[in-house]
């Protein structure tokens, strides 16, 4: 067996372990906020009495009940930059969260943004031991995939089969028990920097918390911004942080497709500072209280005072008009809608069925975005806010909480996984386990 098999099932039997018990906590480490949600566990109730932690295992109902947000501190662009200060923002957020369940947490699953994620499309193909398909053909199937080069410092964060085919039959999504001759499957591989895994491995341990999983966080958006037949007819999730912007495109329930652009809020924020002489704290103020990417002739006669406290009289009682501000910001958010442009080309999504694009995340508050998006990706757009789950606090219902929420849908009822299955050692993808994970072997 190797480290990145073995050291991803441990972390599913640990998730497991912390649901028995009854309490874990979600952790999103952000680029402006990190935030914190512990969830209570009601029971896992199987489907079709198949004990696994698949997608195919059943729901797990749960309620959130503690909730915490601070500033982000030590993250730029989605990764960790400065160990201590986002070890003081994880502790932070954890132990309000804590204090609100009175309840204490010990394992936490956690998703980040950046890390240069890349998407692989896997096939392979196997003929049935027997006349019907088991377990064991579907995890003969995955190991029959042929990994690609994914290049060294890679990780494998995502390994999720998307589609089975048994014969002639296509589209199937659990082949279990079904009759045929050759089974085949589509496999989808998310893979990501090595280092912003370590090190949001090594922070979140000397924190005193053991990480029972890890997600992208634009995977985690879209499960929670999406709707169900968003989801089920192809649609985009475009997650505008405060440091990137993550990118996802579902089809039939999975995620086919995703990247990252290292651009957002916080860029525009600094234009602003730049382009104003202020500092980065009223940039924000202004930008949340003022901002917009669409002028119009009102704008011109509404004036903004800038502040101040230099004590230069005539600088700190300064005013611009909304239109000046607008043309400043406008710039910055037309280069992240062009970059995701680009990578929507990439991902070929023009050939899916249905074009649906939604917009998440605390950047995507800006107003007059959607109508500035449908012009330039040219699409449908919405904006997204997530689901409500129950127990979540008003607070933590706006755009930028669609991956705290997200992960908290793939904590109770993750999708089925490359290790959620005993793929013997032997037939394991040599290629890629040996560029597997080396900080697997360190921190388990």
């Amino acid at each position: 067996m190797t480290d990145l098999y073995q050291a991803q099932r441990a972390m599913r039997r640990m998730r497991k372990q912390a649901m028995d018990r009854g309490v874990i906590a979600i952790l999103d480490v952000g680029s402006s906020k990190t935030a914190c949600l512990v969830l209570r566990f009601d029971g896992i109730r199987p489907a079709g009495g198949v004990e696994q932690i698949g997608a195919l295992a059943g729901q797990s109902r749960f309620r959130v009940i503690g909730a915490a947000t601070t500033r982000s501190r030590g993250v730029r662009f989605g990764e960790i930059h400065g160990m201590h200060e986002a070890e003081r923002a994880i502790r932070t957020a954890v132990q309000a969260a804590q204090k609100m369940a009175q309840v204490r947490v010990d394992h936490v699953i956690a998703c980040f943004s950046g890390a240069g994620p890349r998407s692989y499309g896997l096939d392979g193909q196997v003929e049935l031991a027997e006349s019907m398909a088991t377990e064991a053909d579907i995890a003969r199937v995955l190991a029959a995939c042929e990994m690609p080069p994914i290049g060294p410092g890679r990780e494998v964060l995502h390994a999720q089969p998307v589609n089975f085919a048994l014969d002639h039959r296509s589209g199937l999504v659990d082949p279990r028990g079904q009759i045929g001759h050759r089974l085949a499957c589509d496999m989808h591989l998310l893979t990501v920097d090595a280092g912003a895994i370590q090190n949001l491995v090594h922070c979140v341990k000397r924190c005193d918390l053991e990480l029972a999983g890890i997600a992208s966080s634009a995977y985690a958006s879209g499960m929670s911004a999406l709707v169900e037949d968003e989801q089920e007819l192809g649609a985009a999730c475009i997650d505008m942080g405060g440091g990137a912007t993550g990118l996802s495109i579902f089809i039939k329930k999975h995620m086919i497709y995703a990247d990252s652009v290292r651009m957002g809020g916080e860029h525009v924020t600094a234009d602003i500072s730049k382009g104003l002489h202020v500092p980065i704290a009223t940039a924000e103020r202004i930008k949340t209280l003022h901002g917009g990417v669409v002028a119009t002739g009102v704008d011109d006669r509404e004036m903004i005072d800038l502040g101040g406290d230099s004590g230069d009289y005539e600088r700190d009682t300064r005013r611009i008009s909304r239109t000046e501000l607008i043309g400043i910001m406008r710039p910055r958010v037309e280069e992240i809608l062009e970059e995701v442009r680009a990578r929507l080309d990439a991902a070929g999504f023009e050939h899916l069925p249905s074009q649906q694009i939604v917009l998440t995340g605390a950047g995507s508050q800006i107003p007059g975005l959607d109508g500035l998006a449908s012009r330039i990706l040219g699409q449908q757009v919405r904006l997204g806010r997530p689901m409500r789950v129950q127990g979540l606090p008003q607070s933590a219902t706006g755009p930028g909480f669609a991956a705290a929420v997200g992960l908290c849908l793939f904590a109770s009822h993750p999708q089925d996984e490359w290790w959620d299955f005993d793929i013997p050692a032997e037939r394991h993808p040599a290629r890629s386990l040996k560029r597997a994970v080396r900080w697997f072997k360190e921190n388990w």
